[in-house]
Formats: C-alpha cells, sequence, structure tokens
C-alpha cells in the first residue's frame, strides 16, 4: 500500500511540472539585449502650451544596440508644421518587459528637447507601447504633454 502512495504521488509530481512547464516558457522574459535592432514607430498626442493645445505626430525609425543606446531620426508635426528631427538616447529593460526610456531630440546637432518615457513590450519582445512622462527643453522648462507611441521591431524575432 506504501509503494503505490508513492507511485500516485510522483505520478501526480509529474503530471504538475509537465503542465507548469509550458507556462514557466511562455512568461516574460525581457532585457536590453533582448529588445535591441531595428525598431519603427510612430506617435501622436497634445503639447498644452498657455496659448492653447498643440496637436503633434511623428513617424520615425531608431536602432537599439545591445547596451540601450539609441540612434535613429524622425519625421514630426507640430500643428501642422513638420520638421525632420535626430533622436539618440538610452533605454533600460527589466525582466518584467517594462522600460525607460531617455531620449534626446537634435537639428543639426543642437539639443531641442529631451523625453522620458516609459515602455512596455509585447508580442515576444516585438511590440513597443509607450508613454511620454516628461518632456524638456535645454533650459530645464518642462512641456505639459500627453503623448502614446506605438513601435514595431522591423525584423521580428521569433
Amino acid at each position: 500500500m506504501n509503494t503505490n502512495l508513492l507511485r500516485s504521488l510522483l505520478a501526480l509530481g509529474l503530471v504538475l511540472a509537465a503542465t507548469l512547464m509550458p507556462c514557466q516558457a511562455n512568461a516574460a522574459q525581457c532585457s536590453t539585449a533582448s529588445t535591441s535592432g531595428n525598431w519603427a514607430y510612430t506617435y501622436s498626442g497634445t503639447i498644452f502650451t498657455a496659448s492653447g493645445q498643440l496637436p503633434l505626430a511623428s513617424v520615425g525609425h531608431f536602432h537599439q544596440d545591445v547596451s540601450g543606446n539609441i540612434t535613429g531620426s524622425q519625421n514630426r508635426s507640430v500643428a501642422g508644421q513638420s520638421g525632420l528631427e535626430d533622436i539618440s538616447g538610452t533605454n533600460s529593460v527589466s525582466g518584467d518587459c517594462t522600460s525607460s526610456f531617455t531620449i534626446n531630440v537634435l537639428v543639426n546637432g543642437q539639443l531641442l528637447r529631451t523625453a522620458q518615457l516609459a515602455a512596455v513590450y509585447d508580442n515576444s519582445g516585438n511590440h513597443v507601447r509607450a508613454i511620454f512622462q516628461s518632456l524638456s527643453l535645454p533650459d530645464g522648462t518642462n512641456l505639459p504633454v500627453v503623448i502614446t507611441i506605438d513601435g514595431n521591431r522591423v525584423t521580428s524575432r521569433q
């Protein structure tokens, strides 16, 4: 009888282990290195000024290396005025697939503004959603904004 109980417990343990293994395999595993590569994105939102609200939108691309360094460019439009801009910055990714970006926006090498972003990766690290947490000018002036970003890896990881 003791042997039958031991066999039953062993079988139950094996069934539980086999059931839980796929759950662990599908758990989010992100890192700064795993999100490296070439990305394309759009963003849209509103800048709030003393004169009123300004709609904005952008389309761009960037490369992120395995250390989280970012370089790229974007074409943005603020209240109908468009412009080409370069971007550079850093990205730090946590194991739970949340992330924080610091992005500098430049024209002809001159800093125009710096954005702090909160992000989350999904779709096996091939898609990112983000929101601006702050947007500041080189003199430290903070611009109130509501801007969201949608980005995709240019070549998907499997």
